[in-house]
């Protein structure tokens, strides 16, 4: 099919919680070249940032999410501060999104990474992540002005209760984001266009090389192999969270800092605590919420016969 006569997404409405404000992307002004890099959170979003900047800015021995890869739908920072950096910005622009599609600003000539993970370990690193914030990164969130819906709050339960009540209603309690089913689904829908990749947490962990060959390819960037042992420390997430525990400011938002933010990138903690029938209700929601092949990529990584995605 010639790009002209694709049918590309196109943005429906706005999506503001205590966490972000769809309405930031309406003033961005795309390159052709620009990456976004999209996630329901907590799938690996901070690694694929990593990934990403290893690859445009060649292997610099430093923490790419927080130097050059801004969030731009997080509300927390003057969004004419963030628009200036993106502009003052002369390398390839990677920038961060939580946005479920049709409240996202879609750009045919950007190319957009979709990293998925099975929902149970999305949601066990959710409620590490979530009970990890400092009080003062709740009231920066709730009171900074501007706010729509509920605050942010503490995991009012406890993981098994906070994992069912995910299962259910497609969200954590007391952390709003987005319901995540919509989310996946959504964007599970036009990964066959040419400018959007799938890329799974799990492989990522199995051939981490290999994956980011694909990637690489998918954003024409032919890798330096001379650079490809340093890419692959710089990406291991042992460097990552040494590196984000030198930032005072993950102090000021997590207990614990940088460790906490990037905890343990380990899947299948879930299995010590939830029952055979708890681990099942994952997939039953998922056959519920999703179509069978988003379900299974979602669960496993593995994309359908011929699912060039």
């Amino acid at each position: 099919m010639a790009l002209r006569d694709i049918t590309w997404p196109s943005k429906k409405r706005e999506h503001q919680t205590a966490i972000f404000d769809s309405t930031r992307w309406n003033a961005f002004e795309f390159r052709n070249d620009d990456i976004v890099i999209v996630t329901w959170g907590k799938s690996g979003t901070t690694w694929m940032q990593q990934i990403v900047g290893q690859l445009v800015m060649d292997a610099p021995a430093s923490l790419a999410p927080l130097n050059d890869s801004p969030w731009l739908d997080m509300r927390l920072f003057p969004l004419d501060q963030v628009l200036d950096g993106l502009e003052a910005q002369r390398h390839r622009r990677f920038i961060k999104t939580h946005l479920p599609l049709d409240a996202l600003v879609f750009s045919p000539q950007a190319k957009y990474i979709y990293v998925g993970r099975d929902v149970r370990d999305i949601v066990w690193s959710a409620y590490n992540h979530h009970a990890g914030f400092t009080s003062g990164a709740l009231d920066m969130f709730n009171n900074t002005p501007g706010r729509v819906g509920p605050p942010l709050t503490h995991p009012p339960c406890d993981m098994r209760d906070y994992y069912v009540h995910f299962l259910a209603h497609g969200e954590p309690p007391g952390f709003p984001l987005s319901p995540f089913w919509d989310h996946t689904q959504g964007w599970w829908n036009i990964g066959h266009l040419p400018n959007v990749l799938f890329v799974h947490f799990n492989a990522l962990k199995t051939d981490a090389v290999s994956e980011i060959r694909r990637i690489a390819a998918f954003l024409d960037i032919e890798i330096n192999e001379a650079q490809l042992p340093a890419i692959l420390e710089h990406c291991s997430f042992d460097y990552m969270r040494k590196e984000l525990a030198k930032f005072e400011e993950m102090r000021q938002f997590f207990t614990g800092g940088g460790e906490t933010f990037v905890h343990k990138g380990t899947n299948g903690r879930w299995k010590e605590v939830l029952s055979t029938q708890e681990i099942a209700m994952a997939d039953e929601a998922a056959l519920r919420n999703l179509t069978r092949d988003c379900a299974h990529w979602l669960k496993t990584g593995e994309l359908p016969e011929g699912d060039r995605r």
